[in-house]
């Protein structure tokens, strides 16, 4: 069975299993660690999600975990494509215009790539990935999901210039969905970004959250080393020392146990903004292959050892998470069994004033039910 195929049939079967993403997820509450996500975090997590459907779980889906916080607290992602169930769900809401503004954004950009002709989605596909900011939502509000989309089917690979106007369509998407004034020197700096990308390098993904101050979210990846990250953050004009920062990435040059490093940037109208986010990936497959979320459990080990004495993570929490990649495992819903999938993502490291400050777990799930088919 295709993958496509695969997924239709594990949303099908979803459907029947229960009716919302966070009442499954409480079904499932046996897989998710209390010790990363404890009773009250998940129930906040449920709260926010509200009657998003069950069908989700098809979508890889995970937990953020700040793994310098003792707290078992966490933010939320999702994924879903158009031409779904859960693009249905999306779409035949009653009353758009009074609908939650989040729903609202999902609904203009899965219009949008609905249209065979849409340039759109010939750059970026049918897919979205949502982030919901629950543990981090200023106050416990109830925030809009930052939005993100990725260039799959027309790859945004370093030196190709024919890229940055796609870059640029794909920017004024998400302005346009998050209801934002255009703005082209905010749209000629991103370009700009993806310009001074060199090497193996490519922009992996574009998104906006419309609750924060404005800025487009940038993840830049396959970097092969901490000489070419400072390189290229010298080329794009980061404000931050980089004389600092690179004193601060010495004590990461012997780290082992990963296999390449990505960059996140804001960039602003006035050019790239300060925040800084540097990731650390074990995976080299593309995020379209269909082998992309089959982790190695002990891909991470000798990385989460030696991030324990860096001072960015608590040794409890890494302790936790290192527990969190496991073998495909059957479990038996009430509409049937499922293989769960589950893994790391990716690790990512926040750059405060030039320092090395936080860690972050981006950990993920994901069920198919067409195993068993």
């Amino acid at each position: 069975m295709e993958y496509d195929e695969g997924r239709d049939f594990t949303e099908k079967r979803l459907a029947g299993e229960t009716d919302t993403m966070a009442e499954l997820l409480g079904n499932f509450r046996s897989q998710i660690p209390t010790s990363l996500v404890g009773e009250r975090e998940l129930k906040a997590i449920c709260d926010r999600l509200g009657n998003l459907p069950a069908t989700f779980a098809a979508f890889p889906f995970g937990f953020e975990l700040p793994l310098n916080d003792n707290r078992p607290v966490a933010d939320f992602g999702l994924a879903l494509a158009g031409g779904t169930l859960i693009a249905d769900f999306f779409q035949q809401q009653e009353k758009p215009v009074q609908a939650d503004t989040g729903i609202r954004l999902i609904t203009s950009l899965l219009a949008e790539t609905d249209r065979e002709d849409s340039r759109l989605r010939e750059i970026a596909g049918r897919k979205l990935m949502l982030e919901y900011d629950v543990a981090s939502a200023a106050s416990g509000r109830r925030e809009v999901p930052g939005i993100f989309m990725r260039p799959y089917e027309r790859p945004m690979i370093a030196g190709c210039r024919e890229s940055a106007e796609d870059v640029g369509t794909v920017v004024e998407a998400l302005v346009s969905a998050v209801d934002w004034e255009p703005d082209s020197a905010e749209r000629r700096n991103v370009e700009n970004v993806f310009l001074a990308l060199q090497d193996d390098t490519r922009l992996e993904s574009i998104g906006a959250f419309p609750a924060r101050e404005r800025s487009i979210r940038l993840a830049a990846m396959e970097f092969r080393g901490f000489a070419r990250i400072l390189d290229f953050l010298e080329r794009v004009g980061w404000p931050g020392d980089i004389s600092v920062l690179a004193d601060s990435l010495s004590q990461f040059e012997s780290i082992g146990g990963f296999k390449s490093l990505g960059v996140y940037l804001d960039v602003r109208r006035s050019g790239v903004g300060p925040g800084l986010g540097l990731g650390f990936f074990n995976n080299h497959r593309l995020a379209d292959d269909p082998r992309y979320w089959l982790d190695d459990p002990n891909d991470w080990d000798a990385f989460l050892e030696a991030l324990t004495g860096t001072g960015v993570a608590l040794p409890e929490k890494l302790a936790a998470l290192a527990g969190w990649p496991a073998e495909p495992t059957p479990i038996f819903g009430r509409a049937g069994p499922y293989m769960l999938l589950r893994g790391i993502h990716h690790i990512k490291v926040v750059v405060s004033e030039g320092r090395l400050t936080k860690g972050k777990g981006y950990v993920f799930m994901l069920l198919n039910g067409a195993m068993f088919a």
